[in-house]
């Protein structure tokens, strides 16, 4: 079984780096995919905030407005206050990497106006999310140095609303993508080719994602395991 060997713990080594690895593999194909398309501008000349707006009305959300915001791709949608908000990189941009990913933040304002049932179960379990996150690992840990099984389980339970989340947030984030794609190919906003390239940085973003559920996966099976391992030799 795994567990401590030489002072090396090999459920993380085994369990949990290589989960690591992937998300930084995933996060540098991200950027520079987005690299890559960000210089190549849109034939029709419309700008990511312009595009945005276009399919945000087209949709009958002409009341949800559009912010920029700093940083770089920061780009979100709030459905609390009901706003698009465009990273300093993409808002403005006339790229096709930019007019993707606002097209895709825009795909998440039409999720939610039309009642999207993943992103509504996301929204109603994010506080719930946060608490597990929060207080999970102070629970394992007390747990286990006082030698308290139910303690040490009830922090994995907790931890596992992270892992349930990071699935949920799947068919959340490719329905928004799919939405956008479909959306900038019927309205002929982008070209069959410029599609392609903005199909390519939002698949690259998704998959960021997997690899986050992936990370939150092998953590809550290395707690396990931890856990178990501790529960058999009490």
């Amino acid at each position: 079984m795994f567990g401590y060997y030489y002072g090396f713990d090999l459920t993380y080594l085994v369990l949990v780096m290589p989960a690591i690895l992937l998300g930084l593999w995933a996060q540098m194909r991200v950027k520079s995919t987005y690299a890559r398309y960000s210089q190549v501008r849109a034939g029709r000349g419309i700008t990511a905030d312009q595009a945005a707006r276009l399919i945000l009305d087209m949709n009958g959300l002409r009341d949800v407005p559009i912010q920029r915001i700093s940083g770089s791709l920061t780009d979100h949608y709030d459905p609390r206050d009901r706003v698009v908000r465009l990273s300093e990189s993409v808002y403005g941009s006339p790229s096709i990497a930019a007019i993707g990913v606002a097209a895709h933040e825009v795909g998440h304002a039409v999720q939610h106006a039309t009642g999207y049932a993943p992103m509504k179960l996301r929204s109603a379990i994010v506080s719930v999310t946060n608490i597990g996150s929060t207080l999970s690992m102070p629970l394992i840990l007390i747990g286990l140095v006082l030698n308290s099984s139910g303690l040490a389980m009830a922090g994995v339970a907790l931890f596992s609303l992270v892992a349930f989340f990071q699935l949920v947030t799947l068919p959340v984030e490719f329905n928004a993508s799919h939405r956008a794609l479909a959306t900038l190919e019927s309205r002929d906003i982008l070209s069959p080719q410029e599609l392609s390239g903005a199909k390519s940085v939002l698949t690259a973003a998704a998959l960021t994602y997997v690899a986050a559920l992936i990370q939150s996966l092998a953590q809550l099976l290395r707690l396990l395991i931890l856990v178990n391992g501790r529960r058999r030799n009490d």
